[in-house]
């Protein structure tokens, strides 16, 4: 499978990455590097090897669901870099 730079732009943006040239042309190598060596990888004979997978035995070590007390808030926010309204304050991401 061949990738360009169309490609790797598109995940970029699609990542919400803003790459320069100099990226976008190391990036496109090095996806069609790693394309490549997947395409050797399905070039083998595998039909004699059986598929394996791993289940959950029935007896999974699973905790009992407890209700147990909570923390009490001033205890919680103890710790908090910034505080407000007993709640933690954290920077606005989203502009």
């Amino acid at each position: 499978m061949k990738i360009d730079t169309k490609d790797v732009l598109h995940i970029a943006d699609l990542a919400r990455l803003a790459l320069t040239e100099e990226e976008t042309a190391l990036y496109t190598e090095q996806m069609c590097n790693i394309l490549s060596y997947v395409d050797k990888l399905s070039a083998l004979d595998t039909k004699d090897i059986t598929a394996s997978h791993q289940e959950a035995s029935e007896g999974a070590a699973l905790r009992e669901d407890v209700v147990a007390p909570s923390l009490e808030g001033e205890k919680v926010l103890q710790n908090a870099p910034e505080k407000a309204n007993k709640c933690f304050r954290v920077p606005r991401i989203i502009e």
